[in-house]
């Protein structure tokens, strides 16, 4: 009897140590690659850059740049008021539009988070794609999605340009970007460095535009350009070791900006100045924090920073799909609204899956206090 217990003892751990390592098999690959380590000429490159100084990126707003350390008693404060900081029902959800885009004009549709596919003038581009259940390295842990994709990877029409702010889990996401290398052409267009990870992840570096702040690039006709944002980066616990940025496309007549992750900076004014104004502007409006002033806006930065941009449209990302921060789930749509209307800004809410379009924007209608 007591063999027989000590073989299923045997036999138990054995499966436990298997199943552990069958659910941490892609984590090595999740975390990517050091940058610096991966070719001399993209090490050339990096440490070429205005943004590189001392081993890493770093921002060069004069503005001070705090990138805190999770404040003391933040798992105890998580514990606390959880269903505040959750939608209290199912996220209405959209199928999006069949069909090709306007040869003139700009559509949106937002999927959840930071993940928007925009069509302008003709075009496709799909910012910061994420379809996975968790913005986490391993799947079983981080936070999990209110509501699920409105369109499957594979229900995506094909695309001209895939661009990514920068290498977070909620931005940037292996499964995802592995399965439009498998299932879409179009190049991605990354910032500084991150082109690393996704050689790592089989995309092909004929696919892959790694540009820094300033410099551009033509895809399909429309002119891309890498901008400041004031962020940071990272997937395991060493930083900055890639650039982050934002996104100016530009067509013949029709321009849009997409903000990636970002505080407030004073440098929105220049990116305007140069390169705007925008029919539209894509600003997050959520996961922010006292602990983190300086990387996440809040919805009324989001609103100054629309206006230095010279935005005409402002659409919310960044809010409704995780929980990355301590503020009840519509917080960030409610006090977006109450600026908006304050200043006389035009802002679109869709639902994830709505289309909207810039040259006849939708009134906003609350959808989401029936949630709250």
């Amino acid at each position: 009897m007591a063999r027989l217990r000590t073989a299923r003892r045997i036999l138990v751990g054995g499966a436990a140590l298997a199943a552990a390592g069958w659910a941490l098999r892609d984590v090595p690959a999740e975390l990517g690659v050091r940058p610096l380590r991966s070719g001399p000429d993209r090490e050339a490159r990096i440490r070429r850059s205005p943004q590189f100084r001392d081993g890493a990126f770093f921002n060069p707003m004069p503005e001070p740049t705090l990138v805190s350390t999770p404040p003391p008693g933040l798992l105890r404060e998580l514990a606390k008021d959880r269903d505040r900081r959750r939608p209290a029902g199912p996220v209405p959800l959209r199928t999006p539009p069949a069909g090709d885009p306007s040869p003139t004009g700009v559509r949106a549709v937002w999927l959840g988070h930071a993940t928007t596919l925009v069509e302008i003038e003709g075009r496709r581009v799909l910012f910061d794609p994420v379809w996975s259940a968790r913005p986490s390295p391993a799947q079983f842990a981080g936070p999990k999605r209110h509501h699920p994709l409105p369109v499957s990877l594979d229900e995506l029409p094909q695309v001209d340009a895939i661009a990514i702010s920068h290498d977070h889990y909620d931005h940037l996401d292996m499964a995802t970007v592995r399965s439009l290398t498998a299932t879409q052409r179009a190049p991605f267009l990354v910032p500084l460095g991150i082109g690393a990870h996704l050689e790592r992840w089989g995309v092909p570096a004929y696919r892959i535009i790694e540009l820094d702040w300033e410099e551009e690039a033509e895809v399909a006709g429309l002119r891309f350009v890498a901008t400041a944002a004031r962020h940071f980066s990272g997937r395991t616990l060493t930083r900055n070791d890639t650039l982050w940025g934002s996104w100016v496309v530009a067509g013949p007549a029709r321009r849009v900006f997409y903000a990636g992750d970002s505080g407030y900076f004073e440098g929105y004014r220049g990116i305007g100045s140069a390169h705007g104004p925008f029919d539209l502007t894509l600003m997050p409006i959520g996961a922010y924090s006292p602990a983190w002033p300086d990387i996440h806006m809040n919805p009324e930065e989001a609103v100054n920073a629309h206006l230095d941009l010279g935005g005409r449209v402002l659409l919310p990302v960044h809010w409704a799909t995780f929980t990355l921060a301590l503020h009840p789930w519509a917080e960030p749509v409610e006090r977006l609204w109450r600026e908006a209307k304050a200043r006389d800004v035009s802002i679109m809410v869709p639902r994830p899956g709505e289309a909207v379009d810039t040259d006849a924007a939708p009134a906003v209608d609350g959808w989401w206090e029936t949630l709250t």
